[in-house]
């Protein structure tokens, strides 16, 4: 009997629990990346909010308790006075007209697919306008208006931006006033390489065939599909509890056991990694150092803290919700197992 016991334990320790740690990650992170919220509601959100975000970052970084370093605060002092916010840069490059239009309704239309309201179909993000609104003339313009209203460089700035000219590059662009002609070449070449680097569309979903499993979507399908993997453990830790005890009574009970151990460890893992993470995501642990963080790194980090949280509760959430099911199904199974002691 003592051997039986050694055994199971073995089967359920060394292949039950890792296998059940792991499906119930598999399954919580496949239930938050195939979710419609996840992939078309939260882009449609964080595209309404950048207007208004990056001005409320504009008018911060020009307030010398937000930015202490005077070089960056020019740069920010200095574009204010071109009387251009960015959001009305946005609205007069199209960038506003595309966001709000085509990209946000290729995400809704990500969501439509998913949730199974429209037929599965191929759907692309177009970055070809966002491109061409880097090269807008009203960028060159507000960019060269900019450079306009900072201080004349002197000899030490002058050989920066000349640096910048003939090597290119364009950290730590020195804040003063070189020549115009230099100041152009730097700042085209800089929007250049930014474009090119930029996908002209990147695929969603490409060449894809409607099949009848996925005529009522994918995320739905794919979710189902993914439970169906806890049969693996089941089976593990059904073996174990059979090998490990004859009777109804002991299997029930050592399963019960097993699965709440399994899934309270991968609750208490995901809801530190969840807390961890939404640390990080907030900068405290790195905003000592400066080589991990700037002001206005923290700056954009504090207005926009609300998109990597939202992602963070969005990836972890499900994790912690199939642990707390399958937690429940060991309590159920335990209370089966005392409930067959008493009969």
């Amino acid at each position: 009997m003592i051997a039986r016991k050694i055994i199971g334990s073995l089967v359920i320790v060394f292949i039950g629990l890792p296998v059940l740690f792991g499906i119930i990650w598999a399954v919580g992170l496949v239930r938050a990346t195939v979710s419609p919220e996840f992939l078309s509601d939260l882009p449609r959100e964080i595209i309404a909010e950048i207007p208004a975000k990056t001005d409320a970052i504009f008018r911060a970084a020009q307030d010398e308790t937000v930015i202490t370093d005077p070089a960056t605060r020019a740069w920010f002092q200095a574009a204010a006075k071109t009387g251009t916010t960015p959001a009305r840069l946005i609205e007069a490059t199209g960038l506003r007209t595309w966001m709000e239009g085509e990209l946000a309704g290729a995400f809704r239309r990500i969501g439509e697919v998913l949730r199974g309201e429209e037929p599965v179909q191929s759907v692309s993000l177009n970055f070809r306008p966002l491109k061409q609104a880097l090269l807008h003339p009203e960028v060159d313009q507000f960019l060269q208006d900019t450079v306009a209203n900072l201080p004349p460089c002197d000899e030490r700035g002058m050989k920066a931006w000349l640096d910048l000219a003939a090597f290119g590059g364009t950290h730590e662009l020195p804040a003063c006033r070189p020549e115009a002609s230099v100041a152009k070449e730097v700042l085209l070449e800089a929007r250049t390489r930014a474009v090119e680097d930029i996908d002209d569309e990147v695929w969603v979903f490409k060449d894809v065939r409607p099949l009848p499993l996925f005529r009522s979507g994918i995320s739905r399908p794919v979710k189902m599909l993914s439970y169906a993997l806890f049969l693996i453990p089941a089976a593990f830790i059904f073996l174990g509890s059979l090998i490990a005890s004859s009777s109804s009574e002991g299997i029930l009970r050592w399963s019960g056991v097993s699965v709440l151990i399994g899934s309270l460890s991968a609750l208490f893992l995901a809801l530190a990694v969840k807390s961890f993470s939404l640390w990080v995501a907030g900068g405290r642990p790195f905003a000592w150092h400066s080589g991990w963080s700037s002001e206005l790194g923290e700056l954009v980090l504090d207005k926009l803290e609300w998109i990597p949280a939202r992602v963070i509760n969005q990836l972890f959430s499900p994790v912690i919700g199939v642990a707390g099911v399958v937690a429940v199904a060991g309590v159920v199974l335990v209370a089966l197992s005392v409930s067959v002691r008493k009969k």
